[in-house]
C-alpha cells in the first residue's frame, strides 16, 4: 500500500529544507499543507516555497488560488484526496507537509461532521462580537471548551466565532466533535513531527520574521491590505500573523515597530499551540532535530520509519 508520508512541526521549525531533502531522495513531489500559501498574493508572509525551491521538486497547492477564492478545509480535503488517487499510481511515497492543523487533520482523519449552524445562532454570536468585542467570546470559550480554546488562534475571530456556534449549536464542546470519526484512506499514513529546543525555535522565529521583513514583507502587506479600513473586514484568507498585525498599522493603533513584535510575539504563541495540539495526536514519531549532528542522519532517522 502507498505511504503518505507527513511532515509536521512549529512554524519555523524547519520543516521546508527538510522535506526538499526527502522528496529528492525518494523522487516524489510535495503535498503543500499551508492554509495560506495556497494563495499567490502571499508568498512573503506565508514564506512560501520559492521559485527555486519548487524548481527542486514539484510542488502542489502553492499559489493555486487568490485571495477572492471561497476556498476551506473541505475543499482542500476533497482535492488532495482526489490528487493523492492518481499521484500514487506512479509514487510509492508522497510527502505532505505543512503547519495548518486543521488541513493536515482533514487529509489523515478527515473533516467532522459538525452541525449545520442556525442563522439566529450566527447572528447571536456576531452581534456579541460587536457589541462586547473578541476577550468576551474568548472568555466564553475558555467556559464552553476550554480544550479548544488551548489550541486555537485566539486572534482570530472567524476560528472562534465557529467554535463558538458548534458548541451553542450543539450544547457539545466543539473539540469533542472534531475527534469523534477517523476515514478510511486506501494509503498508509506515516506522521513525522519536527521540534527543536525551544530557545533555538523562538529564535529562528524571531529571525525569520526580520528576514520576511527584509524580503518585503510591509510592502506586501501594504498591497494586500489597500481595500480594507479594519480588522473586522479582513476575510479569513487575510486574518492571519503578518497581515493582521500589519492592518492595525494602517489603522494608526501601532507603529511598524510594534507590529513587527507582535508578529513574531504572536508567531512564538502560534508555534507553542502547534506542539500542544500535535502532542494530543496519536501515532505521530517525534523527531527533535538538535539530537543531529547532520541533516544527512536526521533524513536517515525518518527513511528508517517508512514501511
Amino acid at each position: 500500500m502507498p505511504v503518505l508520508l507527513v511532515i509536521e512541526g512549529p512554524t519555523g521549525v524547519g520543516k521546508t529544507e527538510v522535506t526538499l531533502r526527502l522528496a529528492e531522495h525518494l523522487g516524489c513531489p510535495i503535498v503543500n499543507a499551508d492554509s495560506r500559501q495556497i494563495y499567490r498574493e502571499l508568498p512573503i508572509g506565508t514564506a512560501a516555497p520559492t521559485k527555486e525551491q519548487q524548481e527542486r521538486v514539484r510542488h502542489y497547492f502553492v499559489g493555486t488560488h487568490t485571495l477572492s477564492d471561497n476556498y476551506n478545509a473541505g475543499l482542500y480535503e476533497a482535492d488532495v484526496i482526489s490528487l493523492l488517487s492518481e499521484l500514487f499510481k506512479t509514487h510509492k511515497v508522497v510527502v505532505l507537509s505543512g503547519g495548518s492543523m486543521l488541513y493536515v487533520n482533514a487529509v489523515c482523519n478527515g473533516l467532522d461532521r459538525l452541525p449545520t449552524i442556525k442563522a439566529q445562532t450566527r447572528e447571536q454570536v456576531q452581534s456579541m462580537l460587536q457589541t462586547k468585542g473578541l476577550k468576551h467570546l474568548q472568555d466564553m470559550l475558555l467556559e464552553l471548551d476550554p480544550d479548544y480554546y488551548h489550541i486555537v488562534d485566539l486572534n482570530n475571530p472567524q476560528r472562534v466565532c465557529h467554535a463558538l456556534e458548534v458548541c451553542l449549536e450543539s450544547g457539545q464542546q466543539y473539540s469533542s466533535l472534531r475527534t469523534q470519526s477517523r476515514k478510511e484512506r486506501p494509503f498508509n499514513i506515516l506522521r513525522v513531527a519536527l521540534n527543536r529546543d525551544r530557545e533555538e525555535l523562538y529564535s529562528r522565529i524571531n529571525q525569520r520574521v526580520d528576514h520576511m521583513i527584509g524580503q518585503g514583507l510591509l510592502e506586501e502587506a501594504e498591497r494586500v491590505l489597500a481595500p480594507y479600513n479594519d480588522l473586522s473586514q479582513l476575510p479569513n484568507s487575510l486574518n492571519t500573523m503578518g497581515y493582521r498585525e500589519l492592518m492595525q498599522v494602517k489603522t494608526g493603533r501601532w507603529t511598524t515597530p510594534q507590529a513587527i513584535e507582535m508578529i513574531k510575539q504572536n508567531s512564538r504563541r502560534y508555534a507553542k499551540r502547534q506542539l500542544t495540539w500535535l502532542r494530543a495526536q496519536k501515532d505521530i514519531h517525534w523527531i527533535n532535530i538538535n539530537d543531529y549532528e547532520t541533516e544527512d542522519s536526521l533524513l536517515n532517522a525518518i527513511y528508517a520509519l517508512l514501511p
